[in-house]
């Protein structure tokens, strides 16, 4: 292996020493703004997924306790019984 820079690293080292691109001045500003309303709908979003949830939980308990699914309807296949 040679000690001389293989062309890749030429590439980066002229990159990284030639001029910069300019930076807009108030780019922070921007990225703050930008952070707080993604923190600000991301918790909306969660908010509203447990809002959703907890409803959905009522509304099953609800229509658990009026229907009654786990009572078994009686059989209407043959007459009861008598003695």
């Amino acid at each position: 292996m040679s000690g001389l820079p293989d062309r890749k690293e030429l590439e980066v080292r002229r990159m990284l020493e030639g001029p910069h691109p300019a930076v807009p001045t108030d780019l922070a500003a921007q990225a703050a703004v930008r952070g707080a309303r993604l923190l600000r709908r991301r918790r909306a979003l969660r908010r509203a997924g447990w809002t959703l949830l907890v409803l959905a939980a009522i509304a099953f308990a609800v229509w658990a306790s009026i229907v009654r699914p786990w009572v078994v309807p009686p059989s209407t296949i043959a007459p009861p019984l008598d003695w």
